[in-house]
């Protein structure tokens, strides 16, 4: 008997991101079929793993990617029509429960558009953004720092009773 790995989802208007966690997985197989079916097939461990679901709407295979890497399996499926689906299997009732949300990914229907705008990805320039401090000079600070860590060290030399370099160079004079 097989078991199931966890996937995890996320959707675009135009896409589903689908990530089936099995790290060291081998005889790795993913099949996508226009009518939105996603079968899943590897071994752990001498243990078979499968996952066999019908999505919810037709997709785009040719459009459609996956990235086998060593601890998951990515697959960005194209959607073959641009609109959001109100949930990722077609079966009615409960989805299964290897099937999860994938919120490091996800996105609301309405707040798309937005998170477009801030896709950290595309070549940024940090550099026009007004943080709101003045300019600050490190050097300086390291500076101030280790002036301040002296003076903090003579007076507990005082407060020890050894007298410190000024006190001995007063009572020299």
């Amino acid at each position: 008997m097989s078991r199931h790995p966890t996937v995890k989802w996320a959707q675009r208007s135009d896409k589903i991101y689908l990530t089936v966690e099995l790290p060291d997985a081998k005889d790795v197989k993913v099949k996508l079929e226009p009518e939105g079916r996603f079968i899943f097939s590897a071994t752990k461990d001498s243990m078979p793993y499968e996952v066999d679901i019908e999505l919810y709407d037709k997709i785009n295979v040719e459009e459609s990617k996956v990235s086998i890497g060593v601890r998951n399996i990515v697959y960005v499926i194209k959607k073959a029509e641009k609109k959001w689906w109100g949930k990722l299997v077609k079966q009615e009732g409960k989805p299964p429960v290897f099937l999860k949300v994938d919120w490091d990914k996800w996105v609301d229907e309405d707040e798309e558009n937005e998170k477009a705008g801030m896709d950290f990805d595309d070549d940024m320039d940090f550099s026009k953004l007004d943080m709101g401090g003045d300019d600050f000079d490190m050097d300086e600070s390291n500076d101030e720092e280790e002036e301040t860590e002296a003076k903090e060290e003579e007076t507990k030399k005082e407060g020890e009773g050894e007298p410190s370099t000024e006190a001995a160079e007063e009572t020299k004079a």
